[in-house]
């Protein structure tokens, strides 16, 4: 997910390549972008399950944990897009961008950690704004590699984030609040920044995975239909292979039964585990790496939701050039997510939506869909996005002049 709108992508991009960007590759990108948050918002108002039969809802199954998956990776395109896209910025453009990223996500995670300060204590959301700004500060390393190498450093943090957090889970310090403010960070730095990295909803180290992967895709030749059609066959590719092997791992080779004799647990506890997102994956067996429960980001859980991620970035690039104009309402919304998903926040922390989640459900994306294309149409950036990139905008000008003054000295 990137927290700007097409036009600041547009232009960075062009600016620093020289390509042309096309309307409608851009559409099916924040498209994607819009379906992303309106997976947020479906799986933050309506239920998990049902109250009686305590059966998980479709929208669950097929929300929870993709939704973000798709936005990493969209930041992580994002990324490489304004730093060079194929050809990745070196020297004092190089400079600039790390700036630049680091500017951006300082202004995300103030935003973030003000939002927390909204929320009730037992918060009706996750908010996902102060663990992006995390990400962000984790891709400036990586800005100035090739998709190659940025796929490598992808599958490293697939296999190693699982792991470390499986053997430090026990050691790591303990936390009070599921959504960070400015005094978690000033009262308990060490258990907010265990948080936002390694055992948070969104930790930043294994949603580094997702991130470098669309950091990678960046720097290929995205607009390519073959590179498209690759895109769709990777990603259900994953999907398929991450689910064939944990059922294959779980129940044809006896991994389940190895969970009820190590764990401790009674049938019915590992069956929720598996299904439900519980607060924490249990640490006492490396079994549990083979799960697919949403929200702890096992090995083949990121595998899966990467793969989903994948699959709809291909279909929405393939999609947009036949069909841009349709796609309106989720590009206008995928171009202002910063805003949107802020009031949506805000909105949720008064919790008026629990007795009528579904109506409250429509009520947030017609507003967000309306309100995205009209303001679009009279003035372009969102409000928030307007405020960021003109931040962004600025301090990579500053930076540029000041190396242009010391080199020519």
């Amino acid at each position: 997910m990137s927290w700007t709108s097409r036009t600041e992508g547009s232009a960075l991009a062009g600016a620093t390549s020289g390509a042309r960007r096309s309307s409608s590759w851009w559409a099916g990108i924040d498209a994607a972008r819009g379906l992303a948050l309106i997976g947020l918002m479906w799986a933050q108002i309506l239920p998990d399950g049902d109250d009686r039969t305590q059966v998980p809802t479709w929208p669950y199954l097929l929300l929870s944990g993709n939704a973000a998956a798709l936005f990493a990776l969209l930041a992580g395109v994002g990324l490489a897009l304004s730093s060079g896209g194929r050809f990745p910025h070196t020297g004092r453009w190089l400079a600039a961008d790390r700036v630049g990223v680091a500017v951006r996500a300082v202004l995300i995670a103030v935003v973030g950690l003000g939002i927390g300060a909204l929320m009730p204590e037992d918060a009706p959301a996750d908010n996902i704004l102060i663990y992006y700004g995390a990400f962000l500060v984790l891709a400036i390393p990586f800005l100035h590699l090739s998709a190659t190498a940025l796929f490598v450093c992808a599958a490293v943090c697939w296999i190693v984030g699982p792991l470390l957090v499986q053997v430090m889970m026990d050691v790591l310090p303990a936390y009070s609040s599921s959504n960070p403010t400015f005094a978690d960070v000033v009262d308990e730095p060490a258990g907010t920044i265990s948080r936002l990295l390694l055992t948070g909803t969104y930790p930043a180290l294994r949603y580094m995975t997702y991130l470098l992967v669309g950091l990678g895709l960046g720097r290929v030749h995205l607009r390519d239909t073959r590179i498209q059609v690759r895109l769709l066959g990777v990603g259900a590719g994953l999907v398929i292979c991450a689910h064939t092997i944990s059922c294959f791992v779980l129940y044809a080779f006896g991994g389940y039964d190895r969970l009820l004799r190590t764990g401790g647990m009674s049938e019915g506890q590992v069956g929720e585990v598996l299904v439900w997102r519980p607060e924490s994956l249990p640490t006492d067996t490396a079994g549990w790496l083979v799960s697919t429960a949403p929200h702890t980001h096992p090995v083949l859980a990121i595998a899966a939701d990467l793969g989903v991620a994948v699959l709809v970035l291909g279909l929405f690039l393939l999609v947009s050039k036949e069909f841009g104009a349709w796609l309106l309402p989720l590009s206008a919304m995928g171009a202002m997510t910063l805003t949107l998903y802020t009031a949506h926040l805000v909105a949720l922390s008064s919790e008026v939506h629990y007795d009528l989640p579904h109506a409250w459900f429509i009520i947030h994306l017609g507003t967000a869909a309306w309100f995205a294309v009209g303001w679009q149409r009279a003035l372009g950036q969102g409000p928030l996005e307007r405020v960021l990139s003109t931040s962004v905008k600025a301090t990579r000008r500053t930076v540029l002049h000041r190396l242009c003054r010391l080199h020519r000295k």
